[in-house]
């Protein structure tokens, strides 16, 4: 169970970060801004239902090892519904209306809540050693 829950909470891990710090980045420097804007859009409800999916395997499975990790975990799964299903729309409304005061804000809303997420999993790998 143990094991199960630090690869599970690995992948979870990597996939923030390599999403955050390489795949968004790498798109915006690749592509024109008019192209690599719809492809991240459309890249982003995956990203988050990879983020809902293991912190929610990642807490059932620490839940009788590690109650406070799992909390973590559950708090990244709550967290990030909201950030997927009214954030990430906003983000989108607040383009498409060339709103860019509200971009930014919303924008720099979801980049502290992904570097918290990724902060919080980090500190999970950490109760592991």
């Amino acid at each position: 169970m143990q094991s199960a829950a630090l690869l599970v909470s690995a992948c979870l891990f990597g996939g923030m970060v390599l999403y955050a710090f390489g795949f968004a980045p790498f798109l915006f420097s690749a592509l024109p801004a008019d192209q690599a804007g719809p492809l991240i859009r459309r890249a982003f409800p995956w990203f988050y239902l990879l983020v809902m999916v293991c912190s929610a395997l990642a807490a059932a499975l620490l839940l009788a090892v590690d109650p406070l990790s799992a909390s973590l975990m559950a708090a990244i799964l709550l967290t990030t519904v909201p950030t997927r299903q009214v954030l990430m729309p906003a983000i989108n409304a607040a383009t498409d209306a060339g709103q860019s005061g509200r971009f930014k804000l919303h924008h720099t809303l979801s980049v502290v809540i992904t570097l918290a997420h990724i902060i919080a999993v980090a500190y999970v790998l950490t109760r592991f050693l």
